[in-house]
């Protein structure tokens, strides 16, 4: 991850001093953790430094490893319902359709049924390429002519998926930019028509973020989930030149858990996240 290499040329400086932690507070920014959550971070650190009588700088990395699984440790799980509703929302570019498609293999590969909903009825290559992703993992779709209203297809996607006992409805809807006041009404539509077609449901709204685009995704969770009522990050193209520690700014930030991680290309290579092994990963882990 971006933050590995920084991580190690800190952990095995001279010694403690504020000169480290000034070092270790400049490698956490330059890693996308942000000023604020950077600045908490070592502020802990000192606290627990001083608290355990810390000498060595390598002493620090469990300490830090286990404050940022904390932050990354928020949420709740998800509702059990079925059909389980994930609605999908972001703004253009960061991969939705894709990863949607990830999505509907990964509950094919666990013998769930899943329904397809083609909610962007503005592109019509979104239809076309969630038709494919269909077929290629035995999902069923539910799509409508271009210009439908999205609300009107993600409907009909709900009634159908509980009509037929669908394990998964997954919704695609057309990539929005946050500060859009008419498209941010539309999914607090969208979400008010799957309560009244699933009455008592909690429907998963998962914002995809694309992970290179740094402090720019802090901005886009803060403000979806405050018009959208997301409950759930998916981060995609981590594999890239993410920088890692956007993970961190969001969860500290937000209370927003990372649900799934687009590690490639493949169609397998959207993970599950797991707090423990992505704060081992970051900070050197069991790396000699």
């Amino acid at each position: 991850m971006g933050l590995f290499s920084g991580m190690m040329k800190f952990a095995f400086g001279a010694k403690i001093d504020d000169e480290a932690f000034d070092d270790l507070e400049e490698q956490l920014i330059l890693a996308d953790v942000g000023v604020e959550t950077s600045t908490k971070l070592v502020d802990t650190l000192r606290q627990q430094a001083k608290k355990q009588r810390l000498s060595a700088p390598e002493q620090l990395l469990p300490v830090l490893r286990a404050e940022v699984e904390k932050i990354l440790s928020v949420g709740r799980p998800v509702k059990e319902q079925k059909p389980h509703v994930i609605l999908m929302i972001g703004v253009n570019g960061v991969g939705k359709t894709t990863t949607i498609g990830k999505l509907a293999k990964r509950f094919a590969d666990e013998g769930k049924s899943v329904i397809l909903a083609a909610a962007d009825t503005f592109r019509a290559a979104a239809t076309e390429q969630l038709t494919i992703w269909a077929e290629r993992t035995g999902a069923q779709i539910v799509a409508n002519r271009e210009g439908t209203d999205p609300a009107a297809v993600v409907h009909d996607a709900v009634e159908a998926g509980v009509a037929r006992g669908t394990d998964v409805v997954i919704c695609d809807t057309a990539g929005r930019l946050q500060n859009k006041k008419n498209l941010m009404d539309e999914l607090a539509k969208i979400r008010r028509v799957i309560e009244k077609a699933m009455p008592g449901a909690e429907p998963e709204v998962l914002l995809v973020i694309d992970a290179t685009t740094g402090q720019n995704g802090l901005s886009q969770a803060i403000q979806f989930r405050e018009a959208a009522g997301v409950n759930g990050i998916v981060l995609t193209k981590l594999d890239g030149t993410a920088k890692g520690g956007i993970v961190i700014a969001i969860a500290a930030q937000t209370g927003l858990p990372v649900r799934y991680v687009g590690v490639g290309e493949r169609a397998e290579d959207l993970v599950p996240f797991n707090a423990e092994e992505y704060a081992s990963d970051l900070f050197g882990g069991d790396h000699e």
